[in-house]
């Protein structure tokens, strides 16, 4: 077959690899030369350690993929490094050790360290905690360059070709398959067509599919100087329990009763998470907005305190903060799904809505959408 994916994000790439790894064509469209939305504007994290029941395996499924994509493409920048969620009083103590007791904690790579042990597996944890989740099954990708360099790996099978800078104006079903209309009136046909609108969710997307049933998120985040030393793991804090339903239970209940978040945290629904790039700086971040209209400008109070929380869990100064930057994504209504997939016309599908989790479940997600349309 020859497949028209519209989007150029992770989500719609993981479906052009997915389809070129099953022996048909691909032609993908991207509105920008480069994706710029939230495929680059996140932390990298193949986040097993959050997942609730239902998204465990598909979870797990997908770091195996984006590890056997490694091999061949290793430009992705793929690190097996895991993570430490570190605990800084009793009560999140208490919903790290009821995590680390269920039955799924060696299958999600749970451990609980006390202080010593964690700063073991990251030698750069010189401040004060009580203790650490560890999960050895999380991982991280290059957001910012992995896209490229899976795209130029698709480039040598003869099979793909990438357009940057062609929005996709029109979709039109026909006997013979379906014909995209882009905005420089070039016309691409094809069998099938995979549309990843993202977060795009108006203009071309709301016309073949309506009202879909998605929210938006909006988050910021920041990016530090290189911190001259390795961050082995990936680092959350205690706020991150509160917000992943895979930690949900009588423990965490009873945190959100006796702990509340700071002012700060609890304004802008914040946890903390941070990865170190391969240059060596530090991703750190996030906040979560729901409400639209979206502010057009970043606040510095959350800035403020991911950089203080950062510091005491590393018990040091941060680099200098380089960039900082909003970004929105796209969320599933149901939260029995994964993501939205709908089929709005003949041989016309939307997949949308991973939300936060497009980077953990892009290649799964492309996997099941080509088992399920017989690919």
């Amino acid at each position: 077959m020859h497949i028209v994916v519209i989007g150029g994000g992770v989500l719609g790439t993981a479906h052009a690899l997915e389809a070129i790894r099953r022996g048909h064509s691909v032609t993908q469209l991207e509105r920008e030369p480069e994706s710029r939305g939230a495929t680059v504007r996140n932390f990298g994290l193949v986040w097993v350690s959050g997942s609730t029941g239902g998204e465990l395996a598909p979870a797990l499924r997908s770091r195996q993929l984006w590890a056997d994509l490694a091999k061949d493409v290793p430009g992705i920048g793929f690190r097996a490094a895991g993570s430490i969620t570190l605990l800084r009083t009793e009560a999140e103590l208490a919903v790290a050790r009821e995590a680390a007791q269920r039955p799924d904690a060696a299958e999600r790579g749970f451990t609980l360290v006390d202080p010593e042990q964690a700063r073991a597996l990251n030698p750069a944890l010189r401040g004060e905690f009580l203790g650490g989740l560890h999960c050895a099954n999380d991982a991280a990708v290059e957001s910012r360059i992995a896209l490229p360099a899976i795209r130029k790996h698709l480039h040598a099978s003869g099979r793909y070709t990438f357009l940057g800078g062609a929005e996709a104006r029109a979709i039109h079903s026909h006997s013979g398959g379906v014909s995209i209309r882009d905005e420089h009136g070039g016309r691409h046909d094809g069998d099938l067509v995979i549309f990843c609108p993202g977060a795009a969710l108006g203009g071309l997307a709301r016309e073949v599919a309506g009202d879909l049933p998605l929210r938006r998120v909006r988050l910021q985040m920041m990016q530090t100087a290189p911190l001259g030393e390795q961050l082995t793991t990936a680092i959350a804090d205690g706020d991150s329990l509160r917000y992943y339903p895979g930690f949900a239970g009588p423990a965490l209940d009873e945190l959100r009763a006796a702990q509340p978040q700071s002012p700060v945290a609890a304004e802008h629904k914040m946890q903390l998470l941070c990865v170190q790039r391969l240059h060596g700086g530090l991703t750190i971040g996030d906040t979560h907005e729901y409400d639209e209209p979206f502010n057009f400008d970043v606040d510095e109070a959350p800035y403020q305190h991911l950089a203080g929380t950062m510091e005491e869990l590393l018990g040091r100064v941060l680099p200098p903060i380089t960039r900082r930057w909003a970004g929105v994504y796209s969320q599933c209504l149901d939260p029995d799904e994964l993501v939205h997939r709908s089929e709005v016309a003949p041989g016309v599908w939307v997949i949308a809505g991973p939300g936060g989790r497009g980077m953990t479940l892009g290649p799964v997600l492309g996997e099941q959408t080509a088992d399920l349309l017989g690919l």
